[in-house]
């Protein structure tokens, strides 16, 4: 019998890991990653897990060395844990790696390498096993953060603790409390904690303190105590009862400071007052911006800054003044917005006197004055007669004022006065508000003046390329109208023209150069031109259309529209001929107030290739007809078919005189037809009125 008392090695069998079926479903089946690596470092077997977590394909690493298919930081790893296995012949763990999936998501794992024998000892490979750690390792990262979390909440915690007896007596010293209070042991032990809090709180923190001890119930409560310093400090306090057998034993609190807390607060409820009324202002002042940008005229745009005053400064009263530099003095464009009692009288303000609006015209600066009392200091320092002054506050009812100069590059153009009946408090914030508004309202005040200058330059132009007058033909009444659109200061291309030709008939025509400026005055004088040469030598209308097809052929360019309406009527009797170039038809007003549109074919405009016609048209004695541009019938709002039917519509509500007068008439049909709508185009009408027949005819 063998002495040896040793427990045997288990004996291990040759591994064979390409034809071993238990083995190959034991990897195929497992959660964990497995391979198994050669002498040499070469991977000899995975299973899919493996395949998974490196993101390559089982077949492609086979007989390779890991840095030739994988990721050069994971590759390294695992060549040094498998160079480590071999040369120790002992286990290797590899802490966790990091390994993005094929989803992009990063997984970590903890490798361990083994080292694996044959039956003689021998190392026949090296085998990696892989768990995936990743849950573990983000609790663990969420435990450490939340320990974090706490260690510092405790750590930023400025608590003072204290503890009372079951009545609310204080039994126990509380340095801290002492230290910041300034008390002395004995103080704070009488019941010296609530002689520092506040007067205005005392009474009641000590009801609700008694009320807690009553009720048993956490005491929590808000006060400033007074410090060392003499100065306060608000606490947050709350305490809760211990209780043991039925019975509360003592009672525990804790004080927080929370002065840094109630200031933030406070700085915030400050910063959000001051940030929603400069977002108010800054409203105000986008929208202020927005109206003035819209107003074309002077008028238009005081009357925006009146309405600015009211709602978005809540003024009682707004005036803006002009400066007339010939005369040293400021126009007032709307004198209700200063009060008689100011001792300005009419509608100049010379620069030598003193008020509001001169002052900041002077000076180039805004006034402002808060108060009767600053006022007449303002006033009287600018020269102001102390007389006049006292006698307009005592009358006025006026409180504050504002005057603000409108400049322009420098140059003052005039000046703003808002007042209040109320003293009225102007923050730097508000002057900042009231200056960018001031130099807002001075572009717009430019920009209307131009307009406005520039507007009767372009209408005076354009005025002068039409007829001075009409002619005067027994038999026959002409009149016309043109109004010029209020939206551009362009001169237009609407044009109207009426001749007498050689054989006593009259020749009308209501034309339109599409566009607006030089470019389209001139083709309106170009066609005008040759339309009266033609007309004079060869007269039927057809004809003469198709002769300005070739003028416009030759002088315009292709993309110009132009379109008109001419016709040669007979006086006395009304015969008459009519042709079309893309033009409105005529409308034909009889005695009795009713209207017809023209049926004749509208044809081309000017320079389109066609075969011009010419059409019948008779105007009986006492009837009326209307030629006009299309900017009296069809805007932005109102097709052209609509218009042509309202036109019809408002001459059977003209009364019978405005009917028989063909002046009468145009301007009934221009006013209802332009009103309600906003004029974007010129309007040009001519009527053609035949007198009825009397007896001595």
């Amino acid at each position: 019998m063998s002495a040896e008392t040793s427990v045997p090695r288990p004996r291990e069998s040759d591994v064979d890991i390409s034809d071993s079926a238990l083995f190959k479903g034991m990897l195929s089946e497992a959660e964990f990653a497995f391979a198994f690596f050669d002498g040499d470092g070469r991977v000899q077997r995975v299973n899919d897990v493996f395949s998974d977590v490196v993101n390559v394909p089982a077949d492609r690493m086979l007989g390779r060395q890991p840095v030739e298919v994988l990721a050069a930081d994971l590759s390294q790893i695992i060549t040094h844990a498998v160079q480590a296995v071999i040369e120790s012949d002992a286990p290797v763990t590899e802490g966790r790696v990091r390994v993005r999936s094929a989803e992009g998501d990063t997984r970590h794992w903890s490798l361990s390498f083994s080292p694996v024998h044959d039956d003689a000892g021998e190392l026949r490979a090296i085998a990696l096993i892989g768990l995936d750690v990743t849950e573990s390792r983000q609790t663990e990262e969420a435990l450490r953060r939340s320990e974090e979390r706490y260690r510092s909440l405790v750590e930023a915690q400025s608590q003072l603790v204290w503890i009372t007896s079951p009545t609310g007596a204080v039994v126990e010293d509380a340095p801290q409390w002492r230290a910041i209070t300034g008390q002395g042991l004995e103080e704070y032990l009488a019941n010296g904690w609530l002689e520092v809090v506040h007067p205005e709180e005392r009474q009641h923190t000590e009801e609700a303190w008694r009320e807690a001890l009553r009720g048993r119930t956490m005491f929590e409560w808000n006060y400033r105590v007074r410090t060392r310093a003499s100065g306060y400090r608000h606490f947050e306090v709350r305490a809760v009862p211990i209780i043991r057998h039925g019975r509360v034993v003592e009672w525990v609190g804790a004080n927080t400071d929370v002065t840094p807390q109630r200031e933030a607060e406070e700085m915030r409820g400050r910063l959000t007052d001051q940030l929603g009324a400069a977002a108010l202002r800054t409203a105000r002042l986008q929208g202020a911006t927005a109206m003035l940008a819209e107003a074309l005229t002077v008028e238009q745009v005081v009357q925006v800054i009146i309405d600015v005053g009211r709602t978005a400064l809540a003024a009682d009263r707004s005036a803006v003044a002009l400066l007339d530099t010939d005369r040293a003095a400021l126009k007032l464009i709307n004198g209700e917005g200063v009060p008689e009692a100011s001792g300005v009288s009419g509608e100049e303000i010379p620069l030598s006197s003193s008020s509001v609006m001169t002052m900041a015209v002077n000076s180039r600066r805004p006034v402002f004055a808060e108060s009767p009392e600053s006022l007449k200091a303002q006033l009287l320092e600018a020269g102001g007669e102390e007389e006049i002054l006292a006698n307009y506050l005592f009358h006025s009812d006026e409180k504050a004022w504002v005057g603000l100069p409108l400049l322009a590059a420098g140059r003052a153009l005039g000046a703003l006065r808002f007042s209040f009946t109320r003293p009225q408090k102007i923050s730097q914030e508000d002057g900042v508000f009231l200056e960018a508004l001031a130099g807002q309202c001075a572009l717009a005040v430019e920009r209307a003046t131009l307009f406005e200058r520039e507007h009767r330059t372009a209408e005076t132009l354009q005025r002068s390329l039409l007829p001075d007058r009409l002619p005067v033909v027994k038999g026959l009444v002409l009149a016309q109208r043109f109004r010029s659109g209020s939206r551009h200061v362009q001169v237009g291309g609407d044009w109207y023209d009426a001749f007498v030709l050689q054989d006593g008939r009259v020749a009308a025509v209501v034309g339109d150069v599409m566009g607006k400026g030089v470019k389209a005055a001139a083709g309106m004088g170009r066609i005008r031109n040759a339309m009266r040469a033609l007309a004079l030598t060869n007269p039927p209308p057809a004809a003469v259309l198709t002769g300005l097809d070739r003028v416009f052929e030759a002088t315009e360019e292709e993309e110009q529209v132009t379109t008109l309406a001419y016709m040669v009527v007979e006086p006395v009797t009304g015969e008459g001929t009519l042709a079309l170039a893309g033009h409105p038809p005529p409308v034909l007003v009889s005695p009795q107030g009713t209207a017809i549109l023209c049926d004749a074919e509208p044809g081309t405009p000017l320079g389109w290739p066609t075969s011009r016609r010419q059409f019948r048209f008779v105007v009986p004695p006492g009837h009326t007809a209307v030629l006009y541009s299309d900017g009296l019938v069809e805007n932005r709002k109102r097709g052209l078919d609509a218009g042509l039917a309202e036109v019809c519509s408002v001459v059977t509500e003209a009364p019978p005189e405005v009917v028989s007068s063909p002046h009468m008439l145009l301007d009934f049909l221009v006013d209802r037809m332009l009103s309600g709508y906003e004029q974007d185009d010129d309007v040009t009408a001519l009527a053609i009125h035949v007198p009825p027949a009397t007896k001595s005819d």
